[in-house]
């Protein structure tokens, strides 16, 4: 069920990761978690000092833990792994090409503090990157979460999932949109609500935004359907197609740069349709990330819903829908 009404989750995403971590980690003897030295920013912390068999702190080492958990992939064990998105992606992008995705091994790939969510962090932290780079992987899988519920439900169906999967999730909380009981399929985006004139594909951070965007220019007469495509990589070009034909116009949003993202993923299987559709991405401008509160942030790189808002109108009017 969609839930959404424009407030955010209760419960911080790293208390999700780490109850249901452990809740695997029960359920499944063949899980481990491993992690760089970043258990107490994604509350893992106490379920590695009780389960040491399962949970491995590697140290500020991430290359090393890609590798570990390749082996244990190799050897018949199902790991997960954490640390800051720019260290899960580009830090350690040669381990997941060759020792994962290469060799065929399957580990479950989670960067926390996706885009401006960083914050404080500052711009070495602040992966505006790291999807383009995990979708380049061959038979890679790339999420973007866009609540708790969707965290605990991936988590879950990650956990037999053949390959290298990469998850991308913040630490605290977005805008509520799904049920707990909500039904999710990878490889496949989510109507989240309906509309005649223009479609806003969005992912992670955004998708609250869209929503919110789509509300306002719904009250100024323009019809806007609103699409979670949290896996975009395997794209749900069957839906991109769909909502070519039936809008004219789409608009993507996301948390990361214009380039090798969603945007790019959507604009291919657009073009790959040969459906005439005015198309617009909007992301971070190929830029680098910088430091500050995350709501100055998506001020800064216009990631907020007056800026879809502003998108939205302009695209509609080129299209001539």
């Amino acid at each position: 069920m969609i839930v959404y009404d424009g407030t955010l989750d209760k419960e911080p995403y790293k208390n999700v990761f780490g109850r249901v971590m452990e809740a695997l980690a029960k359920e499944d003897e063949a899980v481990v978690y491993l992690d760089a030295d970043l258990m107490n920013s994604i509350g893992t912390h106490t379920f590695w000092k009780n389960n040491k068999d399962q949970a491995i702190n590697c140290g500020i080492a991430e290359a090393n833990m890609v590798g570990i958990a390749a082996g244990l992939s190799a050897a018949g064990r199902k790991p997960y792994i954490h640390t800051f998105g720019p260290f899960a992606s580009r830090r350690c992008f040669d381990q997941l090409f060759l020792s994962v995705g290469y060799a065929g091994n399957s580990v479950r790939v989670f960067g926390s503090d996706a885009g401006v969510t960083a914050a404080f962090n500052g711009g070495t932290h602040m992966p505006f990157e790291d999807m383009a780079l995990l979708r380049a992987v061959p038979h890679s899988t790339v999420i973007e979460i866009s609540d708790g519920a969707m965290l605990e439900n991936m988590m879950r169906q990650l956990k037999d999932r053949p390959g290298l999967s990469y998850v991308r999730l913040t630490r605290k909380t977005y805008d509520k949109i799904y049920s707990a009981d909500h039904k999710l399929a990878i490889g496949k985006g989510e109507i989240l609500r309906d509309g005649d004139d223009l479609t806003i594909i969005a992912c992670g951070l955004m998708v609250g935004q869209a929503m919110k965007a789509a509300g306002e220019l719904e009250r100024g007469g323009l019809s806007v359907r609103v699409v979670d495509m949290f896996t975009v990589k395997p794209l749900d070009g069957a839906l991109v197609e769909r909502c070519a034909k039936e809008t004219g116009a789409i608009l993507t949003a996301e948390n990361h740069n214009v380039i090798g993202g969603l945007g790019d993923a959507v604009g291919a299987a657009v073009l790959e349709s040969g459906i005439a559709c005015a198309f617009h991405k909007h992301g971070v401008n190929d830029e680098f990330g910088e430091v500050g509160p995350q709501d100055y942030l998506q001020e800064r790189y216009r990631l907020t819903a007056s800026a879809l808002v502003e998108e939205a109108r302009k695209l509609h009017e080129r299209s001539g829908h």
